[in-house]
């Protein structure tokens, strides 16, 4: 389908995780749904990408002890290799549209500590 429009808060609350919901050679998309107190580890990517918050509060931190709060309607743009957390410091869900350069398969998720690829050391540690 050449044009779809998606409800992003509506399939957020039907969810309540996350999920892909474009993806192409080219550019990739998902929606992101945390609970009050959800965070991620601190990482990067190995490509450019934007946040929106659509929904509740996202708080970003950064390596240096940075942190900016987003709010509805409020942007990250972000370059590959830059590292950050998110968390949910609101009170409800935090609601948020994401999406990156080329296809979700070929995304490196770095760990901060490691400087490694978290899905290639998982599949080592299962392997």
């Amino acid at each position: 389908m050449p044009i779809e429009i998606v409800d992003m808060v509506d399939l957020a609350h039907k969810e309540k995780r996350r999920k892909n919901i474009f993806n192409t050679p080219r550019f990739h998309a998902w929606m992101h749904y945390y609970k009050p107190g959800q965070k991620d580890e601190m990482h990067c990517h190995n490509a450019d990408q934007t946040f929106i918050v659509l929904e509740g509060e996202c708080t970003m931190s950064f390596p240096d002890g940075g942190r900016m709060t987003l709010k509805p309607g409020q942007a990250a743009l972000i370059t590959g290799g830059s590292f950050y957390q998110l968390e949910n410091t609101g009170s409800g869900p935090m609601i948020m549209m994401g999406n990156r350069s080329g296809p979700a398969e070929k995304i490196q998720i770095i760990d901060y500590v490691t400087r490694k690829d978290v899905r290639q050391r998982v599949q080592a540690e299962t392997a």
